[in-house]
């Protein structure tokens, strides 16, 4: 098939490369021309494992190619993917800007019928608008069939979630774009893992709803980690017990400092947004919000009361910037918060991550970057966790002993085992673990 995708970001690059891995011939589009040049020249604007390499081995193969040549893209394409941000507003409504921006200039070039895909993530009922957009910017009429297919790519396991999905959701009017559908997926159906066909308003708010309720799953284990250290328990024997009924399950029951990145905050937000345009109360979304909020400001409490309400001058080592491992996103990251109320109270930081320091660097000032996570903890009063990444998993805790200035952690994810850290000498302080400290 002869596809373009629209959008040279996290998703419209993940699916332009995996859609030409299948053997497509694919055109990315975007109005970036840096990142066509870059692109191009096989430099990847963000960092997914495995991502690279996809990208590299389909351009060598002629398979996909990059331009900022829209009108081409659209008269050259059977099937296009519209696969761009839509930011939220301060309101907490999704922008659309771009996503209209796109569908204008698909009807303005659009030179036969096409199956144009909803891949960014939008409100309910953005579907119809497009349709508008697209039928106002045509020059005469032509048919074409619209479709939401929602995407559901974890950062860190993008390549992955898109070969061998869970689940694919695509949402259709007509038989003919139901079969196009199903032409471009079904090579990755897997048993157990269908392609789900459901009406266009029942796709685009399934990827709201999921990520809703994984955000409401971590918000509800972060709300009951404050009472497991009121009276003494601890939240990861809490959650173990919780995950062993089937009816739950083990996943995103994990306490920590809150969740960040792209999508939750800002789908939980959308989500909360639109229940309101439709007058339908959003209590539950709202608290979920809530209670993320809050949480990441629980470490620095922590940090405070440790230190008797005065940091100044002091250092704090931070192991883990990005929102999650494996990506360089620092979008709604933890670590934004605690760094800056630490800073706000006059303490100094060090900090490393293994890929988000660029990032970082654009969001922190006065931050010491590191090369290893040790030297991080020179001199340090305090390590703070705010990113599991398998690096920190197992450290060498004579070294850290060595190296800072008085033992003592405070894990935000819980990765470590609050027996082995007080054995090894240190003061431990976790989330949810009244036995920690």
């Amino acid at each position: 098939m002869r596809i373009s995708v629209f959008g040279a970001g996290y998703v419209g690059l993940v699916t332009a490369a995996c859609l030409a891995n299948l053997g497509n011939m694919v055109t990315c589009v975007d109005v970036d021309k840096k990142r066509i040049s870059n692109l191009k020249k096989g430099i990847i604007p963000i960092f997914e494992p495995g991502l690279t390499e996809l990208v590299t081995i389909n351009y060598k193969e002629k398979r996909i190619h990059f331009t900022t040549d829209a009108a081409s893209a659209i008269r050259s394409s059977e099937i296009i993917f519209i696969a761009v941000g839509t930011p939220q507003g301060d309101d907490g409504e999704a922008y659309l800007g771009y996503v209209y921006d796109v569908a204008a200039s698909i009807g303005k070039h659009m030179n036969s019928y096409k199956v144009i895909i909803d891949k960014s993530t939008v409100p309910v009922g953005t579907a119809d608008k497009v349709k508008a957009v697209i039928r106002k910017s045509q020059k005469r009429s032509i048919p074409f069939d619209l479709v939401s297919n929602p995407e559901f790519l974890r950062e860190g396991e993008a390549i992955n979630d898109f070969m061998v999905p869970d689940r694919i959701v695509v949402g259709v009017e007509s038989e003919r774009a139901k079969q196009h559908m199903l032409s471009i997926y079904r090579a990755i159906e897997r048993a157990g893992r269908p392609i789900l066909v459901t009406d266009i308003k029942s796709a685009e708010l399934i990827k709201y709803a999921s990520n809703a309720m994984l955000a409401a799953r971590i918000s509800f284990m972060n709300q009951l980690s404050h009472l497991c250290e009121k009276i003494g328990a601890d939240i990861r024997l809490v959650a173990k017990g919780m995950g062993l009924d089937d009816r739950i399950g083990p996943r995103f029951l994990h306490a920590g400092i809150g969740y960040g990145g792209s999508c939750f905050p800002k789908d939980v937000k959308a989500l909360i947004y639109s229940m309101s345009e439709h007058d339908c109360p959003a209590e539950i979304l709202e608290s979920v919000d809530s209670v993320n909020n809050r949480q990441k400001f629980f470490v620095v409490e922590k940090v405070l009361s440790e230190f008797n309400q005065d940091i100044k001058g002091k250092h704090f080592a931070v192991w883990g910037l990005s929102f999650k491992p494996k990506t360089d996103d620092m979008r709604e990251a933890p670590s934004i918060i605690v760094i800056n109320e630490l800073q706000k109270q006059g303490a100094k930081i060090s900090a490393f991550d293994p890929v988000a320091e660029e990032n970082a660097k654009k969001i922190f000032k006065d931050v010491r970057y590191t090369a290893s996570p040790y030297d991080a903890l020179k001199g340090a009063d305090a390590l703070i966790i705010c990113t599991e990444w398998d690096e920190f998993r197992i450290p060498d805790y004579p070294r850290m002993k060595r190296l800072m200035k008085r033992p003592l952690i405070f894990d935000g994810r819980n990765i470590y085992d609050s027996a082995e850290v007080k054995r090894n000498g240190f003061r431990y302080h976790g989330v949810g673990r009244g036995d920690a400290v």
